[in-house]
C-alpha cells in the first residue's frame, strides 16, 4: 500500500472526478479522496494552479480531459474555449503546485495530448514525445492513457511506467447489453478497420470473438494538405463479404466522422445488415447533423463512445448513440496502482471478455 490517495479532479474532468471519488470511496469503506484544485486565470490569459489540501507524501492522482472545448475563460474580455495546449498548461501548473511533496504522481490523461502528431515525416514538431519528456523531467511516475493512437509513444519514455489501457471490456459489456439477437460467429458477424491504423484494435476483438476481420486502406492524395493532413481520395476494401452479416468498425476515435460514416455507407451498400461503430473517443468535431442525415438514411444502425472526454447534451440526446461508462474502471486503476497491485487484467481484459461472450451465448 502505498500513501493516501489524494484525487486532484482539473476542471475538464470534475464531472468524472466526483463519480471516481465516490466509487472509491465506497469500494473502501468512506474517506473522501478529492482534493480541491483551481486554475484561475488573470484578465491577460495568464494562469496558475492553486491546490486547497496539502499532498505531502501522498499517492496523487492527476486526472484530465484535454478535449474538453465546453470550457472557457475570459482574455482581455473576449471569450475563449479552453484548446488542448490550455488543458496541458493547467496539467503542468497542477504538477508544480504539488511542488516537489507528493509520494508519487500518477497522470490519468485518457486522450493523449498531441498523440495524433506522433510521427515526424517532414520539418516538424513531435508535440506528443515532447510531452512526454516534459512530464517525466517534472517528477511525474507514471502516465494511464486510453487507446493511444500508437502505442509506440511508449518507447519515448522507456523508464516511465506509462499504461496504454484498452477500453476493450467495456465496449463488449455495453454492446451486449444494448442488442439482445447478436449471432456471434464468422457466419454472421465481422470486424472492420476503417484504415490500417485500426487493425490491430480489429484482430484483438475478432480473435476473442471467433470471427472474421476487413480492412478499408485509404487512397489519399498527396500533393496538398487539408486541415493538417492529406485529403483521402478513396476508401478501399480488403476482406471476403460482409453480405447479410453484423459488421463492427473500431477505431480510437471519431473526429470529424467523414471517414467513418464513407466506411459505413460502403459497407451498407456491400449488403451488410447491420452496421456499428465503435471508438473510444467521440469528438464530433463538426457537429452531429451529418450523422442524423446518415442515420436517417440507414448507413449505420448504433453508436458506441466511452465518456473519457467531454460529450455534449446533443451526442446524449441521439437515440443512435449509447455512452461506454468508464468511471469504474478509472477507480479500479487507481485503487490497484495504490495498493501496489498488478494492472495485467485491467490492461489486458482479453479472459474477462471471453467470459461476457460464454455468459451471452448462454
Amino acid at each position: 500500500m502505498r500513501g493516501d490517495i489524494a484525487l486532484l479532479a482539473l476542471n475538464s474532468a470534475e464531472k468524472t472526478g466526483r463519480r471516481v471519488n465516490q466509487i472509491l470511496s465506497e469500494w473502501r469503506g468512506g474517506g473522501d479522496y478529492l482534493i480541491g484544485v483551481e486554475c484561475p486565470r488573470f484578465s491577460s490569459g495568464e494562469a496558475k494552479c492553486v491546490i486547497r489540501e496539502s499532498v505531502r507524501d501522498r499517492d496523487v492522482y492527476i486526472l484530465l480531459d484535454v478535449c474538453n472545448w465546453s470550457l472557457t475563460y475570459s482574455m482581455f474580455g473576449q471569450t475563449n474555449h479552453m484548446s488542448p495546449d490550455d488543458h496541458y498548461q493547467d496539467l503542468k501548473r497542477a504538477i508544480a503546485a504539488c511542488g516537489g511533496k507528493a509520494d508519487r504522481i500518477t497522470v490519468i490523461m485518457p486522450f493523449l495530448y498531441e498523440g495524433r502528431q506522433h510521427r515526424k515525416t517532414t520539418r516538424e514538431s513531435l508535440d506528443c514525445a515532447v510531452m512526454l519528456r516534459e512530464l517525466e523531467d517534472m517528477g511525474v511516475h507514471s502516465l494511464i492513457t486510453f487507446d493511444a493512437h500508437d502505442p509506440r509513444m511508449q518507447n519515448v519514455v522507456p523508464l516511465l511506467g506509462m499504461e496504454n489501457v484498452s477500453p476493450a471490456l467495456q465496449f463488449t459489456q455495453a454492446f451486449l447489453a444494448e442488442y439482445e439477437d447478436l449471432a456471434i460467429d464468422s457466419e454472421h458477424m465481422m470486424f472492420i478497420a476503417p484504415d490500417e491504423g485500426a487493425t490491430g484494435r480489429v484482430v484483438f476483438l475478432a480473435s476473442l470473438y471467433g470471427v472474421n476481420i476487413g480492412m478499408f486502406y485509404k487512397r489519399r492524395d498527396y500533393t496538398r494538405i487539408v486541415n493538417g493532413s492529406n485529403p483521402v481520395v478513396a476508401h478501399e476494401f480488403c476482406g471476403s463479404s460482409v453480405e447479410g452479416k453484423d459488421v463492427i468498425v473500431i477505431d480510437d476515435m471519431i473526429a470529424s466522422g467523414g471517414s467513418m460514416l464513407d466506411t459505413a455507407h460502403q459497407l451498407k451498400d456491400m449488403g451488410a445488415r447491420r452496421v456499428f461503430i465503435f471508438s473510444t473517443f467521440g469528438l464530433f468535431t463538426s457537429g452531429l447533423d451529418k450523422f442524423d442525415r446518415a442515420f436517417a438514411d440507414g448507413w449505420f444502425d448504433h453508436i458506441f463512445t466511452t465518456n473519457l472526454v467531454y460529450q455534449t447534451p446533443e451526442l446524449l440526446a441521439r437515440n443512435y448513440y449509447s455512452t461506454v461508462n468508464m468511471e469504474r474502471y478509472i477507480a479500479a486503476l487507481i485503487d490497484s496502482l495504490n495498493r501496489g497491485e498488478s494492472l495485467h487484467e485491467l490492461t489486458k481484459p482479453a479472459a474477462r471478455i471471453q467470459k461476457a461472450l460464454a455468459l451471452y451465448r448462454g
